[in-house]
């Protein structure tokens, strides 16, 4: 009796504690990749609508920007053209003399480039690798020139370039602006180079490697993907700058594409279509700009995430 007993109580309990050969199918296919939960379409929809509402303003400006005066007093700024306007690019274009304008803020960008990196490049090598004494002293004051605004330097700056001969100048605008985003720059390079592994510089020491050669033979390469970061930035920056080049650069042929396109707004008139033609003009090259340098940037933003 005993034996008859023990043995279905001893098979029911294997039964129960071993999974059914049916379970990992079912598992498998609630995991399939074609199937999603609704997590995932939520997820998908809020994304959805964030580039929406991100990219109306852009799709109005486009609008607005081919419509005849009299079709948007009538039908507003959120209808479809009735006749695309194709003349009104052109003669903003003339009007703001947008050639010389766009040449101008070109040169100034690769010029605040130019400088900004090699300042940066310069201080961060001496504050993290060399590691020079006063290591923190530098950082803040580094950080502070970031955190004092435009406004508070913008009339003592004025005063010294016009004691020193460089108001309304492209040299001068371009050296000073380079000089401030240096700043920021030496701040973020500093702790990139702080990481640097010890023993990789004290073997190329060993080697014979001088400052110099481990300077452009180790850490230079090594810093591409922040460097790229810092001059797409440093160039979107200056581009943008509006401050700055309208208290020191009061002249036509200096003046860059903010200052140009400003123009459109008077003080009591203003034409809604010129307007978005006008700022259609200034966001198509900073669109081609990115999309020429959409990958440095991605790899450079990444680049401290993956190892």
């Amino acid at each position: 009796m005993t034996t008859d007993t023990t043995t279905p109580v001893t098979s029911r309990t294997k039964s129960t504690n071993t999974p059914s050969p049916a379970t990992p199918g079912r598992r498998l296919k609630n995991r399939a990749p074609g199937k999603r939960g609704a997590g995932s379409y939520a997820v998908v929809a809020a994304v959805t609508v964030f580039v929406l509402a991100f990219l109306a303003p852009f799709a109005i400006i486009l609008l607005n920007s081919f419509k005849t005066s009299a079709d948007y007093r009538t039908n507003g700024s959120l209808s479809w053209p009735e006749r695309w306007n194709w003349d009104i690019i052109g003669d903003v274009w003339e009007r703001v003399d947008f050639t010389q304008k766009l040449v101008n803020s070109i040169q100034i960008s690769l010029g605040v480039v130019l400088i900004a990196v090699v300042l940066a490049l310069f201080n961060a090598y001496a504050i993290g690798i060399g590691r020079v004494r006063w290591r923190t002293a530098f950082l803040v004051f580094f950080l502070g020139v970031n955190v004092l605004p435009q406004e508070g330097l913008v009339y003592p700056v004025y005063y010294l370039f016009k004691e020193m001969g460089l108001y309304d100048g492209k040299l001068g605008y371009t050296i000073l602006v380079g000089i401030t985003y240096s700043a920021f720059g030496t701040y973020l390079l500093s702790s990139v180079f702080s990481s640097f592994p010890k023993e990789l510089i004290e073997a190329a020491s060993l080697d014979g490697a001088g400052r110099w050669t481990i300077l452009w033979r180790i850490i230079l390469p090594m810093s591409w993907p922040t460097l790229s970061v810092m001059c797409v930035f440093f160039f979107v920056w200056s581009w943008n700058e509006f401050l700055y080049p309208l208290v020191l650069l009061i002249s036509n042929d200096n003046q860059t594409v903010p200052l140009g396109l400003s123009v459109m707004q008077g003080q009591y008139t203003s034409d809604p279509t010129s307007m978005s033609a006008a700022a259609l003009l200034g966001v198509v090259p900073m669109v081609v700009f990115f999309l020429i340098f959409q990958r440095s940037l991605t790899r450079g933003v990444t680049a401290g995430a993956v190892k």
